[in-house]
């Protein structure tokens, strides 16, 4: 049998985890300088976590993992008999793959609730699982970095969180668009047009603005029931591009208001520095999940054709459904594949992001292999990454292996060295060759 991986999911072989790593290592390195602190949470979750947080579609692309052992044993025989797949899950599953790392965080909190600070601030940097079509830049299993804050309803947060996103793809050599709106704004919208009792499904067609386009928004919106002078309504404010103007067509919105009012206080922390991408507000922003409640937050990439690359939210009680009322949270997260995606395209991985060895010691017989043992211990207690080749073979042979490994250092070991109690280090980019003692090779390369 060949063997094969399932769709959706991919291997990463060096080079790849070298490039991973150093996205990874740039976004944990700006989180923990913003006082966020690490926590992790266990792959699967019970499907009573899961179910019901992410809307209609979240809840179809779950994956769902069989029961232990005889999963039929106590499966729905009404459901089985009529192929009643929604009806039959309960009976022979009760776990699935985290959709995501919030509502997992969310049921964390409400647990630990007794041993942890409020406002609490966590990171989070692991995979998650989506049952979806996989296309370029869409994955079924994928990596969220993700950094929320819970215990407070400051919008200071809202404008920390837009600071991170600003900050980490700064770092990482990425231009970006950070895109922010609020659910209350769509909420004013939907109260404007007289279709509040709709409104899930008009954020949810208004989220695949930018895949459907305005025709296909409207059509999506017929679909579910909207009428169409509140299709006109919502069209016609989805025109509107600033806060000043969005005002005055809220007069009879409370709710729309109070989201303008949000998205200005946001702004009142945020503008205090200048920041180094683009940030705009865009009525269109949608973001279908059910449990966004205030500010919410998407960052596309400039210069590259891929979906998001960044999102997030306020959540004013997703922990109320887990027994724990009136703690408000607020997180953005991260799209650590397709941000790698991106500096693959835009050819803006930095040279040494591949680079997991700074030295290798190539030693020409049985005795000089021994002293190139020995000096491959000092230089590793020295803090430099260094091997040895595993014989004394051909130089061409070792020389082969070290441009394999694409070290910048090779470090010549023969009869001569030994006596001289020193190595030749040779540059591999310039080929300059130099007879240094060891420790000398360390000042130099750990320079």
């Amino acid at each position: 049998m060949k063997p094969s991986i399932p769709k959706g999911t991919r291997d990463f072989g060096p080079r790849e985890v070298g490039k991973r790593n150093f996205i990874f290592d740039t976004i944990r390195e700006v989180f923990i300088k913003y006082g966020y602190q690490p926590i992790e949470t266990p792959v699967m979750e019970n499907l009573a976590t899961l179910t019901g947080k992410y809307g209609e579609e979240g809840d179809r692309l779950l994956f769902k993992v069989l029961n232990n052992g005889d999963f039929l044993a106590k499966a729905d025989e009404t459901a089985l008999t009529e192929r009643n797949s929604t009806g039959l899950i309960p009976s022979i599953s009760k776990r699935g793959l985290r959709y995501d790392l919030t509502v997992p965080f969310a049921r964390f909190v409400v647990m630990h609730q007794n041993d942890i600070a409020f406002p609490f601030k966590r990171y989070q940097i692991q995979p998650v699982w989506r049952a979806d079509r996989p296309q370029k830049g869409r994955y079924q299993e994928f990596y969220q970095c993700d950094v929320d804050v819970v215990g407070s309803d400051s919008l200071m947060y809202e404008a920390e969180l837009a600071q991170i996103y600003d900050e980490v793809f700064a770092k990482l050599g990425i231009e970006v668009v950070i895109k922010i709106n609020n659910r209350k704004v769509l909420a004013g919208m939907a109260e404007a047009a007289g279709c509040m009792d709709q409104f899930m499904d008009m954020t949810m067609a208004i989220d695949k603005l930018d895949k459907i386009g305005e025709e296909g928004v409207k059509t999506e919106m017929a679909k579910r029931g909207i009428s169409e002078t509140a299709i006109e309504t919502v069209m016609d404010l989805l025109q509107i591009q600033d806060l000043a103007t969005l005002k005055t067509r809220f007069g009879d919105s409370p709710t729309g208001l109070k989201g303008v009012e949000e998205l200005e206080q946001f702004h009142r922390y945020f503008d205090l520095k200048a920041p180094q991408n683009e940030v705009k507000f865009d009525i269109t922003l949608a973001r279908g999940l059910n449990y966004y409640t205030g500010c919410i937050f998407e960052v596309s990439a400039k210069g590259v054709k891929i979906g998001s690359i960044g999102g997030g939210g306020r959540y004013d009680d997703l922990t109320g459904v887990f027994g724990l009322s009136g703690v408000s949270g607020v997180g953005i997260s991260f799209g650590a594949d397709r941000i790698y995606d991106v500096l693959e395209e835009l050819d803006a991985f930095p040279e040494n992001a591949t680079r997991s060895i700074q030295l290798i010691f190539i030693a020409f017989d049985d005795d000089a292999h021994a002293f190139a043992f020995k000096c491959l211990n000092e230089v590793r207690a020295a803090g430099i990454n260094a091997e040895l080749y595993p014989e004394p073979a051909k130089l061409k042979k070792q020389m082969k292996y070290a441009n394999a490994r694409q070290t910048p250092y090779v470090a010549l070991v023969g009869s001569e060295e030994i006596a001289a109690g020193q190595v030749s280090l040779k540059n591999m980019e310039t080929g300059e060759q130099t007879r240094l003692s060891i420790s000398q090779l360390i000042e130099q390369l750990s320079q």
